[in-house]
């Protein structure tokens, strides 16, 4: 970057031709952060995005801070980065510069009176704002060979692994015709949780928008898939990311502890470096899970800046007072569910 002056100021199109390779040479740069997830979230939910961009005077670019308006059901606004993404934030040639552009979206929320800018940031960004501790991170480094994953497991999950594979003949599979068999479990689960679940054109539109590194993979006995998880690679490193199983595929086959050994075995034979499990709710089973197959939490760097929202937000499985929606959801009728749910999730990005 040269030492001329600095601009920061709303993404225009002529800024797009060079975002994803910022992104791409910046530390912090994740497949969240690349055009085609905010575009396609826009697209989709009818968000509209607020991002912005870091110029230097030679009229380069040199940060970018993927950010998105959402709405809530009764239309309060958000300022997200980014939604239906764990991670977010500015990322920028400096650390220097992605304060500084999180200081001016700070300025132009409050300017907006929006009810709180949301940053979901994987690290500390070091700002002053409200932070939030209801999610950890799983990730951690691949070992070099692909038999090592299973020997680096807990004794625990090392037996259902073998179990899954000696007794039942668990097999890995990979192709993106597999993508209606993960929308379905997908949505099954989301509804037995009593949460809305997204719709099937969000996860077609992330095969096109995430390019070639993204995947979907089943777990079959036999003709039957049991388990299936979509995938993103980036950087070398391979985020799980959306998934789904039937109903007894973890009591009866031990699918999950199978399709996440199999997935990292798989990773690292195609030269990923490292597996990123996602984020869980502290108090969840998924989070539990994660550690049983010997993945330690690590904090998140979310912070929010509250403009006129009086609190962070509530609306989650770990507040009390959704046990009753919760339930009420999880018995309706799937067929009025899924689609009541895809109109749905655009207020819960």
């Amino acid at each position: 970057m040269s030492g001329a002056a600095l601009s920061i100021r709303s993404v225009e199109p002529r800024d797009l031709e060079d975002w994803d390779d910022l992104v791409l040479q910046c530390p912090g740069g994740t497949v969240f952060h690349r055009r085609g997830w905010l575009e396609s979230a826009c697209r989709r939910f009818g968000h509209l995005e607020r991002s912005l961009v870091a110029i230097d005077g030679e009229d380069e670019l040199v940060g970018v801070l993927p950010l998105a308006e959402c709405r809530s059901l009764m239309g309060a606004r958000a300022w997200i980065s980014v939604p239906y993404a764990v991670y977010g934030g500015a990322v920028a040639r400096t650390r220097e510069l992605e304060r500084a552009l999180h200081a001016a979206a700070g300025e132009r929320a409050e300017a907006a009176r929006v009810g709180r800018l949301e940053l979901r940031c994987r690290e500390d960004p070091g700002l002053d704002w409200r932070p939030s501790a209801l999610h950890e991170g799983f990730h951690r480094d691949l070992p070099r060979d692909a038999e090592d994953v299973l020997a680096g497991m807990p004794k625990k999950a090392r037996a259902d692994v073998r179990r899954a594979r000696r007794e039942h003949g668990l097999t890995l599979e990979e192709g993106r015709w597999y993508l209606p068999d993960l929308v379905r479990l997908f949505q099954r689960n989301k509804q037995d949780l009593g949460t809305p679940a997204l719709p099937s054109g969000w996860f077609e539109d992330l095969l096109v928008s995430c390019g070639d590194e993204t995947f979907v993979h089943v777990v079959r006995h036999g003709a039957d898939v049991l388990a299936a998880v979509m995938s993103f690679g980036y950087r070398g490193e391979l985020h799980a990311y959306y998934s789904g199983t039937t109903a007894d595929a973890d009591r009866a086959y031990k699918a999950s502890s199978f399709l996440y050994c199999a997935l990292q075995e798989w990773a690292i034979e195609r030269g990923y470096r490292r597996f990123d499990f996602g984020r869980s709710r502290v108090d969840s089973g998924a989070h539990a899970f994660k550690r049983r197959q010997g993945f330690e939490p690590t904090a998140l760097g979310y912070r929010f800046l509250l403009v006129r929202d009086q609190g962070l937000p509530t609306l989650n499985p770990s507040n009390p007072r959704t046990e009753r929606i919760q339930r009420t959801w999880s018995q309706l009728p799937r067929d009025l569910a899924t689609p009541l749910g895809g109109y749905l999730s655009r207020f819960l990005p």
